[in-house]
């Protein structure tokens, strides 16, 4: 992505309180974009909104993606000439225990924001931000690409493919064909990415803030499924694909619409067991854990994304291995417990990452 190319542009982020959320509004800003998120009260406490201090950097409305009001007032007010969509109920094993609340989310927000932009007339981009667990996960030997059929086996995973969906309807329907006559047509394109790792995720049952939450507290970490296989990558790679994808709408239009993968390299699809044993090793003393028994929910099996489209079309690629990423994420974990600043380590893992090519870890 090309920073000068954010300076001055008008973006608004959806779920801006949330993790990934966060680390986007801080690298946008750092380039000189005027943010508006447009979220929810954080999802968990401690937070990367607040410990961060991402709300110094933005302009941050409160509000739920199904006030469709109040969306349509904060995109009328604020005028976004980019947007990227976050916001969302992002956990499967939440979405067992209350799945109404994430299709609501999940789905009927999709609506919501995708018909304030139809009523607009300043959003030229629209980044409709999914997940991996889009895609009909039937056990495929190969990897999943951008044409393959959408699908999910538990509630989480099929409300990203709905999401799809509807982006696919609104923008056949509404923004490409312009059938409400609009003087500035929207393009839009869906973005898929797999596990995500990085300092300021404090969701429940997910792995690596819950291993930290143990280390933090000399608990044993409690794991559930020791072998399972994730392609697992740090928050900033798919962020850069994000914003060098935006560009590329804003550019060139219609040509980069559609669904687009952002996944890990092969080699960084590691076991859960292999992830927690790096971890310990970086955090040192005190690293612990204990396999529990008994069922658990359902998970999908591994499920790695064909990214050769982006790497072909756009130029995308990976910048940093798991093993740079987990260093970077554990080093910031231990600056959070050491009472560091947040915000200063996050601006310089977003420099470090976009000038080379492995993590250095920051010198306390």
């Amino acid at each position: 992505m090309t920073p000068d190319f954010w300076h001055s542009k008008r973006v608004l982020i959806t779920g801006h309180t949330g993790f990934k959320g966060g680390w986007l509004a801080l690298w946008l800003a750092k380039c000189g974009a005027k943010v508006v998120g447009y979220s929810l009260d954080p999802p968990s406490h401690p937070n990367l909104y607040e410990s961060a201090r991402v709300a110094d950097i933005l302009t941050s409305v409160k509000g739920d993606l199904n006030d469709l009001d109040l969306l349509s007032k904060t995109i009328e007010r604020y005028s976004p000439e980019i947007v990227f969509h976050l916001a969302a109920q992002s956990l499967v094993r939440q979405s067992y225990y209350d799945p109404l609340a994430t299709y609501k989310s999940n789905v009927m927000g999709t609506v919501h924001l995708f018909e304030a932009i139809r009523r607009s007339n300043s959003v030229r981009v629209v980044i409709n931000v999914t997940s991996d667990k889009c895609y009909e996960n039937v056990g495929y030997d190969r990897v999943y690409n951008e044409n393959d059929p959408m699908g999910g086996h538990d509630p989480y995973s099929s409300s990203k493919g709905c999401s799809e969906l509807i982006a696919s309807a609104y923008y056949n329907s509404f923004f490409i064909n312009n059938h409400d006559n609009r003087p500035n047509p929207t393009v839009l394109a869906s973005v898929r990415a797999g596990n995500v790792i990085g300092g300021g995720d404090w969701a429940k049952d997910r792995l690596i803030p819950d291993i930290i939450r143990s280390f933090v507290n000399n608990r044993a970490v409690e794991i559930r499924n020791p072998n399972a296989t994730r392609p697992w990558q740090f928050v900033l790679e798919p962020l850069g694909g994000y914003l060098l994808l935006a560009q590329k709408l804003w550019l060139n239009g219609s040509e980069y619409s559609g669904g687009w993968n952002f996944g890990p390299d092969e080699q960084d699809g590691l076991k859960v067991i292999e992830i927690l044993e790096s971890i310990a090793k970086l955090w040192g003393s005190g690293a612990t854990w204990n396999i529990q028994p008994g069922d658990h929910p359902h998970e999908a099996q591994y499920l790695r994304l064909d990214c050769s489209k982006a790497r072909s079309k756009i130029g995308w690629k990976t910048r940093w291995d798991i093993h740079d990423g987990l260093a970077a994420t554990v080093d910031w974990y231990r600056s959070f417990a050491d009472n560091s600043d947040t915000h200063e380590l996050c601006l310089r893992q977003i420099e470090q990452f976009m000038s080379s090519s492995f993590y250095k870890a920051t010198k306390r």
